[in-house]
């Protein structure tokens, strides 16, 4: 059995179809048919039920893929540390975040990274908590932040920071004219509030007024930080988002009060699969992080 013969049938599997398998080895697909074949005979078993129109696993090509995943993954691993000893670490490290304070943190960490690992490359996607999850799942990109609530099967999960919620109001809002830096759920009542796009972060923040017997008024969902800051700036209605979204204001522009309210706080983690092999940047690069939060002395807030 040759690595070639794995690299085939792990091309073969993922697709689930010889042409395209074939197109993304870049060789014919009679080629391609005749080396599973091959393999197959070799190993004295069907890996692949085959019909017209679709191809499917046995049992043991299931099991096959199994090691397959691992001989690949220790074949690419060795090839990386051997580059590494002669002209240290490198290779792309993809990372996934949602908004809040994320940003800032990623850059940080990445600023002192790349001190001491110059040759890393970097691929940052941004989106909101539940397509980072996808994307980790998927292995589209190896370390995320995300925002609580999150669900731990399947990841590991290193708890960060946390942020408090803030609103957003125009100087001329009522709200803005009240003394001191914070304001009640119950005083945000009778107002219209836009908030992000998130179910479960709704859910969180009709928790703040479960205390006054009605329920707030939400006049729009926002999916970017950009969009609550320009819809407060004209008016629309009063913004509610952690509070790094002070960050894109001027304090001419807009007012920010915090949320009085014990449970009015963003808990931020950093994520990454537990069913997919870490590169060794990955690695590298949480165990900068771990570090770097030991390093810190704990607070409330990043900002």
């Amino acid at each position: 059995m040759e690595l070639r013969h794995i690299r085939y049938f792990k091309a073969v599997a993922d697709e689930k179809n010889f042409t395209r398998a074939a197109e993304k080895l870049n060789i014919a697909q009679p080629p391609l048919s005749r080396q599973i074949q091959d393999l197959e005979k070799e190993l004295d078993t069907k890996l692949f039920l085959r019909s017209p129109h679709s191809i499917s696993l046995t049992e043991e090509g299931e099991l096959f893929l199994q090691y397959a995943n691992q001989i690949l993954d220790l074949v690419n691993k060795s090839a990386e540390e051997v580059r590494e000893v002669k002209e240290g670490l490198q290779g792309m490290l993809y990372i996934a975040s949602v908004e809040g304070c994320c940003p800032h943190l990623f850059s940080a960490w990445i600023a002192s990274f790349q001190k001491r690992y110059p040759h890393v490359q970097y691929n940052l996607w941004n989106g909101n908590s539940d397509d980072v999850n996808t994307r980790v799942s998927k292995g589209l990109c190896e370390i995320a932040m995300i925002t609580a609530p999150y669900n731990k099967e399947g990841f590991e999960v290193l708890p960060v920071c946390r942020e408090p919620w803030v609103a957003l109001l125009p100087h001329d809002h009522p709200l803005a004219a009240l003394p001191g830096d914070s304001i009640t759920p119950e005083q945000l009542l009778p107002y219209d509030l836009l908030i992000p796009s998130r179910e479960s972060r709704k859910q969180e923040i009709d928790r703040w007024f479960l205390g006054t017997g009605r329920k707030p008024v939400i006049r729009g969902r926002i999916a970017h930080m950009v969009n609550a800051y320009e819809l407060s700036l004209h008016g629309v209605g009063v913004s509610i988002y952690p509070a790094s979204i002070s960050s894109l204001i001027r304090s001419d522009e807009l007012c920010v009060k915090k949320i009085d309210h014990p449970d009015a706080y963003a808990s931020y983690a950093l994520i990454w699969s537990k069913n997919h092999q870490l590169s060794h940047v990955a690695e590298e690069f949480i165990m900068h992080v771990e570090n770097q939060l030991a390093q810190e002395s704990p607070t409330e807030s990043i900002l």
